[in-house]
């Protein structure tokens, strides 16, 4: 890193020397230069771009749900891979049922000999009842008659539970998606034996995105104020977006309010994790001096632009604002009326061949 930013400074101090002697020299020599190429350029005023004030965030999925293993099971089909539409209730993965579908029928069975127990619990009860009123048997034997009617119908009652359980064990052994969505992710292939909690897919809605930034608490009440954004993405596609939702109370240490960025439904979605530029248009931007973010230098950490002057090309250093991803304010370094090389590394060959004219011419 630190070579690096060596080497930057060397290549931004290589250009300052070439157009330092450039603009110096005897009166005599400059007279005798050879003449600038013709360069693209515009001039610097007030408020030339979009007004607004910008800051990175991360796309993220409002739903995104990691589907886990809820049992325990070798992994024997997955129908679906990374980037596969599904819809709600889609069979996506598939685990072994023999031990479930072994609990499913004992259960079974067990419920079959508990309502048996059940039955024959109750014919008891009732010879019981029909005998007491002749006194064939005592109040007590029919109370205990009573007793095993009612212990063998919550015998029935729990085996019924029972196979409730045991079937939706087995019911685990599909995975189905939550809703229709996308396959985020893939995590397990066939063959795989799995236990509970273990992350199988991560499956998300292409149609419900927000991004979140976190702005000074400067700014927040201005967009709280003034609602909307535009969100720019790498390669330049952009969309606006309306519900903007501030939150209501500051980090206490950095001093941020985070706000919230709903993105409406897109032809081409993007896909969670995805960095996003978010402008706001607030704070009066069409006051502050914006240029082509085209037209900046950039050598390391240093930031500057091809500034004419009387036929003389000047490297510039500028303090930078916020950048809308095609324009970036100034806020040091340039007035309203300067002109600017477009492009800067035409500016900088242009540069060149002049001073080689002028050697040759010289020589």
């Amino acid at each position: 890193m630190r070579v690096q930013m060596i080497h930057s400074l060397r290549l931004f101090a290589g250009a300052s020397l070439v157009l330092a002697l450039a603009a110096c020299g005897s009166d005599e020599a400059a007279r005798e230069s050879a003449p600038l190429p013709k360069l693209d350029t515009f001039t610097v005023a007030v408020g030339d771009a979009q007004a607004g004030r910008s800051w990175d965030g991360v796309v993220e999925a409002v739903r995104e749900a990691v589907l886990s293993a809820q049992t325990s099971g070798r992994v024997t089909a997955v129908d679906v891979d990374v980037n596969d539409r599904v819809v709600a209730g889609q069979t996506l993965l598939r685990l072994s049922v023999v031990e479930q579908q072994a609990g499913v029928d004992a259960a079974r069975a067990q419920l079959r000999a508990a309502e048996a127990s059940a039955v024959e619990a109750e014919r008891n009860y009732q010879r019981f009842a029909s005998l007491v009123k002749d006194n064939y048997v005592s109040r007590a034997q029919l109370d205990q008659a009573r007793a095993g009617r009612d212990a063998a119908n919550a015998a029935r009652d729990a085996a019924r539970a029972q196979l409730a359980s045991a079937g939706q064990g087995a019911e685990y052994t599909m995975v189905r998606a939550p809703y229709a969505g996308i396959i985020a992710a893939r995590n397990v292939e066939p063959g795989e034996a799995v236990g509970p909690g273990q992350a199988l897919l991560t499956v998300y809605a292409p149609d419900d995105l927000r991004i979140e930034v976190r702005v000074p608490q400067s700014d927040a009440e201005a967009i709280r104020v003034q609602p909307g954004a535009r969100v720019i993405f790498d390669g330049g596609a952009s969309i606006d977006a309306r519900q903007v939702v501030v939150y209501p109370s500051a980090d206490p240490l950095s001093h941020s309010v985070a706000v919230r960025v709903l993105l409406p439904p897109m032809q081409t979605p993007v896909a969670p994790g995805t960095t996003a530029r978010v402008v706001f248009p607030i704070h009066g931007s069409d006051k502050l001096l914006r240029i082509p973010e085209a037209a900046i230098v950039r050598r390391g950490e240093l930031t500057g632009a091809y500034v004419l002057k009387d036929g003389t090309l000047t490297l510039r250093q500028l303090r930078l604002g916020a950048s809308t991803g095609e324009t970036v304010e100034a806020l040091a370094g340039l007035r309203p009326g300067d002109v600017v090389a477009s492009d800067p590394e035409a500016a900088l060959q242009a540069l060149i061949r002049q001073r080689e004219t002028s050697g040759a011419g010289h020589g």
